[in-house]
């Protein structure tokens, strides 16, 4: 799984369309860890009690996901690929590959 650290080169590109992609994964990386809360609230297994209701948790992973399929639209219009994202990461070192998240 994407990191948002592993965005940073994206963002900070002269090129929109990287920029833009950067955008969609950052938003993306958010509303997936959002959701995945949301689900094990609901399912009584998550390891906290969260201070905000759930109603309002819901409420912001809706608008996050209305606003990803607009970004996915304005993509599509605008050719800017979001499945094949290239993140400019530098190559591992001696061999070594780190696993995500490292």
């Amino acid at each position: 799984m994407i990191e948002l650290k592993q965005t940073v080169n994206l963002m900070r590109s002269t090129d929109y369309k990287e920029r833009f992609q950067a955008e969609y994964l950052q938003t993306k990386i958010r509303y997936d860890k959002l959701h995945k809360m949301i689900i094990k609230y609901e399912a009584g297994t998550l390891n906290f009690t969260p201070s905000t209701p759930l109603a309002i948790l819901e409420k912001q992973a809706c608008f996050m996901g209305n606003y990803l399929k607009q970004l996915e639209i304005r993509a599509e219009i605008e050719g800017v690929d979001l499945e094949n994202i290239d993140l400019h990461l530098p190559e591992p070192c001696c061999g070594y590959a780190a696993k995500d998240g490292e």
